[in-house]
């Protein structure tokens, strides 16, 4: 192991299990935070133990407060002080034109995507910061190509909560510097996830330029490498995956 202590969040499928087995595999100690499918957490520190990782599952909401906080003491516990975060929780809601749209979409999505990045990385700052004592690290946020494309006519909430995100990329990164902690985040296009309605990657592979989906893995190597000492010169980039879109 290499003493650098990892927290994924939504990391029991796709992205966020692709990036936890990725980064097991560079010798990360890696938290798996789940909402609600344990089954699915648990296969994927299975596979990381199997292949002489280490990894717990960590239950909690990243839309919640007290679910974060508790997230966080429970990675203190069993793995130790955090030196990495990446913030991979996202939700879309249902898809509609904006007037059609519930308060409780809304609010979910924000609480979630906007709401639990900003928790989750107040929690880790003090954790990973050189001035409080941590080892210096970094964060990842997972962003979305819907930050720039707007997503009209299915997600404009999502498209603007992910706008969010790579504006708090941009300050967080200036903003921490001095601590030793590097912000960073990947922007994927169309990936091959089960955040998509049915149909949609088919819908709308054919006009993406590589005329296919991304993979979660393809994702997730580009999330290590800003996790890395390889990426040791950049902090408050967003690096678009996708496909050319």
């Amino acid at each position: 192991m290499t003493g650098k202590i990892l927290l994924v969040t939504g990391g029991s499928r796709g992205i966020g299990a692709a990036t936890a087995k990725r980064a097991a595999e560079q010798g990360y100690a890696v938290a798996v935070n789940y909402k609600s499918d344990e089954k699915a957490a648990a296969a994927v520190v299975n596979s990381i133990a199997k292949a002489g990782g280490k990894a717990v599952a960590i239950k909690g909401d990243m839309g919640v407060e007290n679910d974060v906080a508790r997230v966080f003491e429970a990675v203190d516990a069993k793995l130790g002080r955090l030196t990495h975060l990446v913030y991979n929780s996202g939700i879309t809601g249902k898809a509609s034109r904006v007037e059609d749209v519930t308060t409780q979409t809304l609010r979910d999505v924000m609480d979630v995507n906007v709401m639990g990045a900003f928790w989750c990385a107040r929690a880790a700052i003090p954790r990973i910061s050189k001035s409080k004592g941590g080892a210096g690290g970094a964060i990842v946020l997972i962003s979305s190509v819907a930050a720039v494309m707007g997503s009209g006519g299915e997600y404009v909430w999502y498209a603007a909560s992910k706008g969010a995100i790579d504006t708090m990329t941009i300050g967080l990164a200036r903003e921490l510097v001095d601590d030793g902690i590097r912000v960073n985040a990947v922007s994927p296009g169309m990936i091959a996830t089960d955040i998509h309605a049915p149909g949609r990657l088919e819908r709308i592979s054919p006009t993406i330029p590589m005329k296919r989906p991304g993979t979660p893995d393809e994702i997730a190597q580009s999330v290590v490498f800003l996790l890395s000492d390889a990426s040791s010169y950049t902090t408050g980039a967003i690096l678009r995956v996708s496909g050319g879109r």
